[in-house]
């Protein structure tokens, strides 16, 4: 008889509803809802009533008191319609309308596309995104089920899994270039999200907000392209080579014993050539010595001459016709 009594008393249906919940099912455990039962649901909400795994009739936001007449399509379903005025058995499930917001995709292996400068590159992505339900029926049937509810955790998997498909289809088909992704990073972001609010569709959600905060080469890749872009600054590379030398020569104890030392000799040679050529054929011949040469320190050039000498990449001969040079500039 209580059993009973209790079946009679379930008059108060709410969800108090957690924050990265997304759907639940009321709990009924086998009773059944009182005839002109009371619902609320806050704003925000929706709650739904199923007959059979099917959306009979659903309540928006308000106090709503459950009767045979206004709920039309579940009446006309169970018969209530007939005289029928005892409790009704059915299933409830609230789900939220809020934009789920603050989740993060990537791209856990490159992508390849087709880059209009580089040819075929591999790219990685990540950003944030957002969701929400769009089509109650469609969310119930292929999310929902019949499980008990739904958290908005469970699906970042299955959702940025479509990202990443969707990332593909919108870089295959932006004709932006590579270089010049970071000038339309909000038109990628747009791109993109247009190909991932087609591939939520199919679980009735929509994507609200989506954006790309980084797309990057691979490691190997982003080097080469570096050492690229050094040489483009620099832009001359006799300028580079003589630079390289000058670092070497000032650091000759960068490497260890006989290696370091070859290593030191090398940039003393290569920058003995250098100068040499920037002095118009030789050392000996400076006569024609172009005007970058005397913009440096006179002081600084004997020292660097001194330690060529001493490395044996110039000869005394040279090293005295050089310097004698160089003094007879200083006034």
């Amino acid at each position: 008889m209580f059993d009973f009594l209790r079946k009679q008393f379930i008059d108060v249906i709410e969800w108090q509803e957690t924050p990265g919940q997304v759907a639940w099912r009321v709990p009924f455990d086998g009773h059944e809802i009182q005839n002109g039962a009371q619902l609320t649901v806050r704003e925000g909400q929706l709650a739904a009533f199923i007959n059979e795994g099917a959306v009979a009739d659903y309540f928006g936001a308000g106090l709503h008191t459950l009767e045979t007449a206004n709920l039309p399509v579940l009446t006309s379903l169970m018969n209530w319609d007939k005289g029928f005025r005892s409790p009704f058995k059915s299933d409830v499930v609230f789900v939220s309308l809020k934009e789920q917001a603050g989740h993060k995709w990537g791209t856990p292996q490159p992508i390849t596309v087709r880059d209009a400068e580089f040819g075929a590159i591999r790219l990685r992505a990540f950003g944030t995104f957002s969701f929400k339900v769009a089509d109650l029926k469609l969310f119930i049937e292929k999310v929902l089920g019949t499980t008990q509810e739904v958290w908005a955790d469970g699906l970042e998997t299955q959702l940025r899994s479509a990202i990443v498909t969707a990332i593909a289809t919108a870089l295959g088909s932006s004709g932006i270039a590579f270089l010049d992704l970071a000038a339309n990073q909000q038109k990628l972001s747009d791109t993109i999200k247009v190909e991932v609010d087609k591939a939520f569709a199919a679980w009735g959600l929509a994507c609200p907000s989506f954006f790309v905060e980084s797309i990057s080469l691979p490691e190997e890749v982003q080097t080469h392209l570096d050492k690229g872009s050094s040489m483009r600054v620099l832009g001359d590379m006799a300028g580079y080579t003589r630079f390289q030398a000058a670092q070497a020569l000032d650091n000759p104890s960068a490497g260890d014993g006989i290696g370091g030392i070859g290593a030191g000799v090398a940039a003393a040679s290569m920058l003995g050539n250098a100068m040499s050529s920037a002095l118009g054929g030789g050392v000996l011949g400076a006569a024609q010595a172009p005007s970058q040469t005397l913009a440096e320190d006179p002081f600084a050039l004997l020292e660097k001459l001194h330690k060529l000498l001493t490395l044996g990449a110039i000869t005394q001969v040279e090293f005295d016709a050089k310097k004698a040079e160089i003094l007879a500039r200083v006034k």
